[in-house]
């Protein structure tokens, strides 16, 4: 698939908490479509196949805002929004090789269309055309915090890996997972904006725990979907996650608040994995309260993430992100 000048994905079109930064998004689509070029068509074609599949574009937009939020009036938050897209595209490239998924956002996933090898293989070469790009931006600070930030997310997904099929991981490890997996890029977007505009020392850690408890937010939100969602809108099927035996918040409070054997039937089937017993799992996790549990969880980040923006001057880019967390529990998708 050629590039051009037009943007990458369907979904690029500012929403109300994109209408902020509109020009910095255009300019970072715009990098994108340059950045995929390649002498392997095959890698442009792939890249731009898992690019142009949708969705929010959360991660770049947090570091657009948070170094607008404190003033930064340079281009480089473009390149490092831009760096940042492109690590996170490549784990859902090599996530759905893991997962051995055959849909994505309503699509079918880049492993489904060409196979695992290119899939990975071209997610390496995302990961590693972030690289060159993190070295344009030219600071030692942002280098050291997203060099550390793909260590721990690799990590998460080998921890979550490690899970799966085990009914006895608590609420401890379910979280832990889901810091490095998810909310570390979070983290590491915002913070590296927050870098980037020279933040003071409290500004900069506020810009930090804001996108980590914005992104453990995102994630409960997510598993919760996955028991309660529209599988039209979200692109996928209710119970994904139960037919991969991942043992998610919902199950987890479901078998500590469920009678022994509500329990024992939400062990067996995240043992056992599967659709064998989604059914019976959707009843127990609605009887219990365990949905109930993690929308409150998930509410309980968000307004910590809101308490983080006070430190913050009073402008319209705090008030995007302020509902950026309002909306990561909120949204049905």
């Amino acid at each position: 698939m050629p590039a051009n000048d037009s943007p990458p994905t369907k979904d690029s079109a500012p929403s109300p908490i994109h209408a902020v930064v509109a020009e910095d998004f255009a300019a970072v689509n715009r990098t994108i479509v340059d950045q995929l070029a390649s002498r392997i068509p095959l890698v442009e074609t792939i890249g731009q196949y898992i690019i142009q599949s949708g969705g929010k574009r959360l991660r770049p937009l947090l570091v657009l805002l948070a170094a607008r939020s404190l003033g930064y009036r340079g281009d480089k938050h473009i390149t490092l929004a831009t760096l940042i897209e492109f690590m996170h595209t490549s784990t859902l490239l090599h996530d759905d090789v893991v997962d051995e998924s055959h849909m994505r956002r309503g699509k079918a996933t880049a492993n489904d269309a060409w196979g695992n090898a290119p899939s990975v293989l071209v997610g390496d070469f995302l990961y590693s055309r972030s690289f060159q790009m993190m070295v344009g931006v030219g600071s030692m600070r942002i280098m050291d915090v997203l060099s550390a930030a793909t260590c721990t997310i690799a990590e998460g997904e080998v921890q979550q890996l490690t899970n799966v099929g085990n009914p006895d991981t608590d609420e401890a490890a379910y979280f832990e997972t889901i810091q490095g997996k998810t909310a570390m890029l979070f983290e590491a977007a915002s913070h590296s904006g927050a870098i980037i505009a020279e933040a003071t020392p409290e500004q900069e850690a506020a810009l930090q725990y804001y996108g980590r408890y914005l992104g453990l937010a995102f994630q409960l939100v997510d598993d919760l979907l996955d028991y309660q969602g529209d599988a039209a809108a979200m692109g996928k099927n209710v119970g994904d996650d139960l037919a991969e035996g991942k043992p998610t918040l919902p199950l987890i409070q479901a078998m500590a608040a469920g009678t022994p054997d509500q329990a024992r039937l939400v062990r067996q089937a995240i043992r056992k994995g599967g659709l064998d017993h989604l059914d019976e799992v959707l009843a127990i996790v609605r009887e219990t309260g365990a949905l109930d549990y993690t929308r409150a969880r998930a509410e309980e980040m968000a307004a910590k993430a809101l308490e983080q923006l006070e430190r913050l001057p009073a402008s319209d880019y705090r008030d995007s992100m302020a509902d950026l967390a309002r909306m990561a529990v909120d949204r049905q998708a």
